[in-house]
Order: structure tokens, then sequence, then C-alpha cells
């Protein structure tokens, strides 16, 4: 049979919306760029993945001749996302060639057959366990930004660790990542079953597939969490979304954390001094954003330098009864971590001039960052 179903314009943009950047990335195989539309009696069921990140969903629609074909993803959604019509028909012709009619437009676009489409993985049904939503999108917001981008030479650094832990009878989930020149950890105390969770000695979730969970959780209320061996599962009751695992080690995070001796404490409001960074960084070098911060009793100090633009300078009130300091960081790592914090002051810890620098605060419960200095 062939395919021919009439849908909503709004159902198809939203559910083509979240298939684009799966499916948008140049591909090893031509039928990546392309998503798999099944039909059930009533919806039609949308499939794209790049075979590190599958997402299948489905979208309500009447249903005219059941029927199975893939499509361009990117193509069909500028024609859907264009069209002025409130509906949508879509009709099978020969050769996997469609038909889309939207009000008084009408597109032929070539497609290809479905069977030549990977098969969606399969997963365990009894190994769910239920979540809010918010919770993984509040996470992933506090340390996708420290993830290491793909070009860096450690591997495990381009992913994100996953670990879940119960502690006095209360049930926790982490997320922890580090380009190598700062760590970040979320964790969250949540009401779940997470001794469900089959997780690996090292779950290491890749940054595309942290960033598309983010995505799929935004727009929900509960998500049902799993994972195997290989992948971890998202899903709700009309869409899935599986993730395919990294394996690898990760640094010794907690190692790193326990190094910083919580005694020398820096507190400084977090909005101003945010803005100071802000300021200064428009004198740093390009590459490395290089600050120096000299802090001593009620003040710190704030300069950056650029060979061919000239130097700043900026002052900071803060509440200090320590040994002076002199560091060098990169301005960028402290502007990302205080954008992320929501509190009104900042608890900083710094052993020596040449410690890394610890950020937390009661506010920001289960968040910390460590930021590693540079050399002057």
């Amino acid at each position: 049979m062939t395919l021919k179903c009439t849908v909503l314009r709004s159902d198809l943009i939203e559910g083509l919306n979240s298939l684009q950047n799966i499916t948008g990335k140049r591909a090893t195989l031509a039928i990546l760029s392309n998503i798999l539309i099944e039909t059930t009696n009533d919806s039609l069921i949308l499939t794209g993945t790049d075979l590190e990140i599958g997402l299948q969903l489905h979208v309500s629609a009447e249903i005219h001749s059941q029927g199975a074909l893939t499509l361009p993803s990117k193509k069909l959604f500028e024609i859907v996302r264009e069209s002025g019509s409130e509906s949508i028909q879509i009709e099978e012709t020969e050769n996997s060639w469609v038909i889309i009619s939207a009000g008084f437009s009408t597109y032929n676009l070539a497609g290809m057959a479905s069977d030549e489409f990977p098969e969606f993985p399969e997963f365990e049904e009894n190994s769910f366990v239920p979540f809010e939503a918010s919770v993984f999108s509040e996470m992933i917001d506090k340390i996708i930004f420290s993830v290491a981008n793909e070009q860096e030479n450690i591997y495990s650094l381009t992913n994100v660790l996953f670990e879940a832990e119960k502690r006095d009878e209360l049930s926790y989930i982490r997320m922890i990542s580090s380009d190598g020149h700062r760590l970040t950890i979320m964790e969250k105390d949540v009401v779940a079953d997470i001794e469900r969770l089959n997780l690996n000695p090292v779950t290491l979730i890749p940054k595309k597939g942290i960033q598309e969970l983010k995505k799929f959780c935004d727009t929900l209320d509960t998500v049902e969490i799993s994972f195997e061996k290989k992948q971890m599962v998202a899903r709700d009751n009309k869409s899935i979304m599986v993730i395919r695992l990294k394996q690898g080690e990760f640094p010794q995070y907690k190692a790193i954390v326990n190094a910083v001796q919580l005694e020398n404490k820096i507190e400084i409001e977090r909005i101003p001094f945010l803005d100071s960074l802000k300021r200064i960084n428009i004198f740093t070098e390009d590459i490395f954003h290089t600050i120096q911060l000299e802090i001593e009793n009620g003040k710190m100090i704030l300069t950056s330098q650029n060979a061919d633009l000239g130097n700043a300078k900026d002052i900071q009130e803060l509440n200090y009864e320590g040994e002076p300091l002199v560091l060098g960081f990169n301005c960028r790592y402290f502007i990302e971590t205080l954008q992320v914090m929501e509190c009104d002051v900042v608890e900083a810890y710094i052993n020596s001039n040449n410690s890394p620098c610890l950020m937390k605060s009661d506010v920001d419960a289960g968040f910390l960052s460590i930021i590693m200095p540079m050399q002057l």
C-alpha cells in the first residue's frame, strides 16, 4: 500500500523541529538525512537517527492509506514551516516520491524506500524509572558549558558522567562535566527508585546526547529513564529517545574536589562580580581570556591586558580576611559558571596563589565548580 494522510501543520512542524538536530548534520549515509514516516490507525510515527541518537515520536493524523517511506528531513521541515495552510496532506506516488499539498501550494518531493532506514534500537521495557523532567533540564543547564569539545585529546571529557547514589536514606542523581581546565558538578535529590537504574561502573553520555535530552525534557512534566549497558532511553507517552553511551574512564573528580581545602573563603556578590568580569574580558587575548585577580582584605582588583588594544582594571568589594593572593584565570570560565548560578553571594575557596578556585553557595544546592589557575 502507499501512504496517504492529512495532518495538522502545527502538530507536524513540532515533530519535525524536534528531529532537525539529529538529522541535520552531514551524514555518512544519505538515508540518515531522511526521516522515516510510518502510519498507525490514527497517527504518524516519525523517526530520525544519526546512529548515535535516535528519536521516535507520534503525531496525530488522519490516515487515508497505510504505508511507510522516508523523506528528506530538512526539506520537509522547510515546506511545512513556510506553509500557510492549517493542514498538510502527504500522498505517496511511484518510487517513493510524494505529493505534498498545503492550501494552494503543491510540492513533489523525492524520498527513499523505508527498508533502507536503520532499525530503531530495541530496549528493555521493565527497567524504566519515572522522574520529573525539569530535574534533568536543570541539571544539564548547570553542567553543559564545561563539557569538552570534540577535538579534546582526552576522549572521555567530551561526555558527561552520570551517577546515582543513595545517601542518608535519600536518593541523588549527579552529572559531572570537565574539559580538563575546569570541573562542574550538579547533584539533585529525587523522589525516584534509583536502585532500578542499571548504570555502568562509568556511565558516559555524549555531549550531543545530553543536549538533545535537555530539549526532550524541556517540553515534558514527567520523563521515564532507563539505562542499559550500551544505551540510555528516555520516553513519555508520545516519544522515545535512545542515546548510545560511550565507553572509557573519567577523571577522579572526587579527589580534585577534596584537594581544595574549604578554609580560605572569599565571599563576593555574584552579579557585580559577573558584570566586572564581562568588562574586564573586553581586553583579554582572544584565545586564553587571561585575567589577573589580586585579592586582599576587603577588595579584589581585576586586570586584563591585550598587546594590540590596551588594558582594563576593575575593583570589586568582597568579604575576605586571609593572606593576599595574586592569581591568573581564564575570565570566560568564571563568566560561564556565574551565569548558571542563582545566588546573591558566591563562596569561593582558594588555598594559595597556584591553587584552583572552588565556587559554590547555599542557594545553589548541589552545584559546585572548580576552575584551574593559569600562569601569569
